[in-house]
């Protein structure tokens, strides 16, 4: 058995019944990580922003550490069933939602700076900062 962070590749390995295709998965499951930024069709990156997205998100995540616990078990029943789902999902996220997603979603209103999403509203910040040299500080 492979070490852990290995796990999930292997279930996908696993999860095809030819020998070849399952090679092929195992290496297309990791170059599909290079091409992330042009799948993305979505102007705004941040997940916090995008309410559909981060579901989808989220779901990924769950199916990649279930891919990792399936890759630690035998191949075989309700693992091997389960697998397939989980390497389906994998390679659907990348291929499907994120372009689908990205070009039908709708971001939440976005912030103006950084100091925004960090102290609040710019009428808050104003009166955090220290006033200018020479000017006098108006509550």
């Amino acid at each position: 058995m492979p070490e852990w962070y290995f796990l999930p590749f292997y279930a996908i390995l696993r999860a095809i019944p030819n020998k070849l295709l399952g090679v092929i998965e195992l290496f297309s499951s990791i170059a599909i990580l290079f091409f992330v930024p042009w799948l993305d069709t979505s102007k705004v990156r941040s997940t916090r922003y995008r309410p559909i997205y981060k579901w989808f998100f989220w779901s990924f995540v769950v199916t990649c550490i279930a891919l990792g616990y399936f890759g630690s078990q035998p191949p075989e029943g309700i693992y091997l069933t389960f697998s397939r789902i989980c390497a389906a999902y994998y390679f659907l996220f990348f291929l499907v939602v994120m372009p689908v997603v990205g070009r039908i979603e709708r971001p939440e209103r976005l912030l103006g700076s950084i100091t925004e999403s960090v102290l609040g509203r710019e009428e808050h910040v104003a009166a955090l900062l220290p006033p200018h040299r020479g000017e006098e500080r108006v509550n």
